[in-house]
């Protein structure tokens, strides 16, 4: 088979790494890559959001499978221009892909099948959103997200009545998010133990993976802005298998369901973000593609065989597929640049690639990078992810950040705490 990976960051690195191990893969091509995924498929220099372009790559190249990694693509369309083009897509559907395109209408799905989930209200009015919050979180903690496509930054975790105003008036008012602003989900803010749980689903049949834990603040002890994902971590000790079933049965399974019923069955991958109080899981959100930094994890602990898992769920056979994991752990630690998230410097040289590389039980997938006259520079704000594989967290930790020695890049900077802590 001939398969395209969209993309160009960790995740798709993770995939097309895991991809390529395939039998079934005989060509590998990637829009747009990066500098570590150059060395296993061929890179094209295609934008993510550019659908027109990747359906015709796609049908001038004799493509069969195309993996999408980030969710922009599938909000896009991208699964339908394929589709049309008749070109399998593993991604869901620009219907199904509203779970993380529309917050509003994400929490809607989880309030119309009872999934437990914080009360919300849903604002076009940025007074309106206002009044409410005076009223309902004087001295009660909330949390602001932005409805559209915010690319992870449309969250905000408001502690004062005065966080959470200003938070509404950056977002309605200002623009701060573009028209993903324009309107707002305020949530009760949930406490406990956050945990990733994504899933391969084919319209009807969820096969879960393994839990991740990530570290979304960008210091040490949740310090710092939110980012993309700083790191993570599976298994999770604290996550029982009663639990895991508790939120499929409560959570994932009846909002596959209810995509269903609605006519716009969900095939890919859905990820659905928890926050888990004692025993119990509550849904914060929905994504409708692998995590980055979670990927990274889960990819090399994957036994089975990625295209197989991928054709099975585009073709509803899921339940004739055997999905494996290996019981070992997993750790990923993320090297960012100097600055990141706020701005920071690209073309910076990379040194320790090839010592770390040889370690034991490590693997390096490139996020921001990039090849000029045979140097990895830097060209993101993530821009390697070190992971670290053990038969326990510990073993895996350690090996991770052996790696993370190793390597340096002005300005760069990473959390020693990965794995070690539970973030707050």
């Amino acid at each position: 088979m001939r398969i395209l990976v969209v993309g160009g960051g960790g995740r798709e690195h993770a995939l097309a790494w895991k991809l390529r191990q395939s039998p079934h893969c005989d060509a590998l091509y990637a829009a747009p890559g990066n500098a570590g995924i150059a060395q296993i498929a061929e890179c094209v220099p295609i934008a993510p959001k550019a659908v027109s372009e990747l359906v015709a790559f796609a049908k001038q190249n004799a493509i069969d499978l195309v993996v999408v990694g980030p969710e922009s693509p599938l909000i896009a369309g991208l699964a339908e221009a394929l589709q049309e083009a008749g070109i399998r897509c593993f991604g869901p559907s620009r219907a199904a892909a509203q779970l993380e395109g529309s917050k509003a209408f994400a929490k809607q799905v989880m309030q119309q099948v009872g999934a437990p989930t914080a009360p919300f209200a849903v604002f076009d009015d940025p007074e309106a959103a206002k009044a409410y919050l005076r009223t309902r979180f004087m001295e009660q903690a909330c949390v602001v997200k932005a409805d559209g496509e915010a690319l992870g930054k449309g969250a905000f975790v408001c502690d004062t009545l005065s966080d959470a105003l200003n938070a509404v008036e950056f977002l309605m008012v200002e623009g701060g998010l573009g028209e993903a602003g324009k309107r707002v989900v305020i949530e009760d803010r949930l406490y406990g133990r956050e945990m990733s749980l994504l899933c391969f689903v084919d319209g009807h049949t969820v096969l879960p993976m393994p839990p991740v834990r990530d570290y979304k603040r960008a210091f040490d002890s949740d310090r710092g802005p939110n980012t993309g994902g700083m790191g993570c971590y599976t298994p999770l000790p604290d996550a029982a298998p009663e639990l895991i079933e508790r939120a499929l049965s409560q959570i994932v399974r009846p909002v596959v369901a209810e995509m269903a019923q609605r006519n716009t069955p969900y095939r890919g991958i859905l990820y659905a973000g928890l926050m888990v109080q004692g025993e119990q899981p509550y849904a914060l959100e929905f994504n409708c593609r692998f995590g980055d930094p979670e990927a990274q994890v889960l990819m090399p602990l994957l036994e089975s065989d990625l295209v197989e898992l991928a054709l099975a769920s585009i073709e509803g056979k899921l339940h004739t597929v055997d999905i494996r994991f290996s019981p070992r752990a997993a750790v990923c630690v993320v090297l960012a640049s100097g600055g990141y998230p706020g701005d920071y410097r690209t073309g910076l040289p990379i040194e320790g690639l090839e010592a770390a590389s040889q370690l034991p039980d490590v693997l390096i997938f490139h996020a921001g990078t990039r090849a000029q006259n045979g140097q990895v520079l830097t060209a993101g704000g993530r821009v390697l992810n070190l992971v670290g594989l053990g038969d326990t967290l510990e073993q895996a930790r350690v090996n991770a950040y052996r790696a993370a020695a190793l390597i340096h890049f002005e300005g760069m900077h990473y959390r020693t705490d990965i794995a070690q802590t539970v973030p707050a």
